[in-house]
């Protein structure tokens, strides 16, 4: 099917109605004919850090020319690649947009090389033992990479956005939603972020998603209790400055990426031994029981997909003390043991799980951030939207009436935001909100879902806009 212009998409709505509009959405072919590049630009300057470091990186969808820019962040340990068919929806349904994911610094970390040269024995090796990690004592310039160089460099693709077109837009997904709103609220020596852009795109997230209260100076360098437990202070950031733990880190991120693509070349055939799942299971099944909702430990690391097949499952109360509205289910091993655990797709489910593992790891980018900086946990942790400049005037975010930023916010039905969250959030700014949920979603599917529904609501939105007032400030 053609991609169609936001004009055009604006007409034919007007012109049948929303049930047409509705059916509007590009096909697999228009969404593998939107070009990406990715663009490795200088940063902010963080002394100690290797100056190949201080850059920021963004995946840049569409055209080089275009006549909006949406820049969008990823959430909590996510990548570029969380935007993958999301950013491609945008732009084959209105390709004079262009659409620029973020990948944080970090990123450039990982040695997606090796991973990119590896044949399906490699892989198979890498899903058991992952890559090499590099040592905490050798990445201390972590400590560094907190709030503050994280929208530096995020400022650095706004300005280049805005060389070349004033109607730049910014957003993200979760955590990267709240870094959206704190990027508004932000001190750029003078210049309020909010200034930069026309407006602000939150993905089932707010800046009060990690924390909900205000943190003492003590708590901020020993260390506190947030929603995703606990968070290191900053006297603990040398000896961990990334996140390490039981259900996350550089090592677990290498070997998901390398089941990703064994789930993608290789779907049916058995997922290597001692892998990610000590069952007897295909590629896409050892894939996607890790992050399918019904099975999930972690509530804000879930899609909807389908289900496990030839299993043996019994319920597990422990997602439900983690946030998650429901219980899930444990698969304690294969109904038929002369057979593998395989994965039935469900037509109805926002998440296509084919889709969802090629999309996870390219040769461009992918959907996680191996070495995510504790600094960068624990500031956005510390800067929620109740706070103002805290602590100790240490983090430069000032939410006051004076942001007039107008925000879309779209909640995940299933997911971790709420319809409440964003208005209770607007109601702290000037600007106008609009808030929608997509039906049975849950966190994920929100940048992942097969229908473009999502698209469509951000790219009526931002039609919405009227052309710049004169005397727009322009940095």
């Amino acid at each position: 099917m053609r991609a169609l212009s936001l004009f055009s998409l604006t007409l034919l709505g007007a012109l049948c109605g929303p049930g047409v509009l509705a059916q509007a959405s590009p096909d697999e072919a228009a969404l593998s004919r939107v070009s990406v590049t990715r663009e490795v630009r200088p940063g902010v300057r963080v002394p100690g850090t290797p100056d190949a470091l201080n850059a920021s990186v963004t995946l840049r969808y569409g055209a080089p020319h275009p006549r909006a820019v949406l820049l969008l962040m990823p959430g909590y340990l996510g990548g570029a690649g969380s935007f993958d068919r999301l950013a491609r929806q945008i732009v084959a349904l209105d390709p004079s947009l262009a659409v620029w994911a973020v990948d944080r610094r970090a990123n450039l970390l990982e040695d997606q090389a090796a991973l990119a040269r590896s044949d399906r024995a490699r892989l198979e090796t890498l899903v058991r033992t992952g890559l090499p990690v590099r040592p905490a004592r050798e990445l201390g310039f972590l400590r560094d990479w907190g709030l503050d160089t994280t929208l530096r460099d995020w400022r650095a693709a706004v300005l280049e956005a805005r060389a070349l077109t004033p109607e730049v837009f910014i957003g993200g997904h979760s955590m990267g939603a709240g870094l959206a709103g704190m990027y508004a609220a932000y001190d750029f020596d003078g210049q309020a972020g909010y200034r930069d852009v026309r407006g602000l795109v939150m993905l089932d997230g707010t800046p009060d998603l990690l924390h909900g209260r205000e943190v003492s100076a003590q708590e901020y360098r020993r260390g506190f209790w947030s929603t995703l437990g606990p968070i290191a202070g900053l006297d603990s950031l040398n000896r961990a400055p990334y996140v390490d733990t039981f259900y996350y880190g550089p090592k677990l991120a290498s070997r998901a990426d390398a089941q990703a693509q064994l789930a993608q070349l290789f779907p049916q055939a058995p997922a290597p031994p001692g892998g990610l799942t000590p069952l007897p299971a295909t590629n896409l099944a050892a894939a996607m029981m890790q992050l399918e909702q019904r099975y999930a430990l972690l509530p804000f690391l879930t899609v909807r997909t389908g289900k496990a097949t030839n299993t043996l499952e019994q319920s597990n109360p422990l997602p439900r003390l983690l946030g998650a509205e429901e219980d899930a289910q444990t698969i304690v091993g294969p109904q038929s043991s002369g057979r593998l655990i395989g994965w039935r797709e469900d037509p109805l489910a926002p998440t296509d799980a084919s889709d969802f593992v090629s999309r996870f790891w390219t040769p461009l980018t992918d959907m996680v951030e191996w070495y995510f900086p504790q600094r960068l946990t624990l500031d956005v942790s510390a800067a929620s939207a109740d706070t103002r400049g805290t602590p100790m005037q240490a983090l430069r975010v000032w939410h006051t009436a004076e942001v007039t930023t107008p925000v879309l916010g779209i909640a995940a039905e299933a997911g971790v935001t709420r319809e409440s969250d964003y208005r209770r959030y607007g109601g702290q700014l000037l600007g106008r909100t609009t808030v929608k949920t997509l039906p049975d979603a849950a966190h994920l599917d929100i940048v992942t879902a097969r229908g473009s529904q999502v698209a469509r609501w951000v790219l009526e939105w931002m039609n919405g806009f009227g052309p710049p007032a004169s005397g727009t400030d322009h940095p």
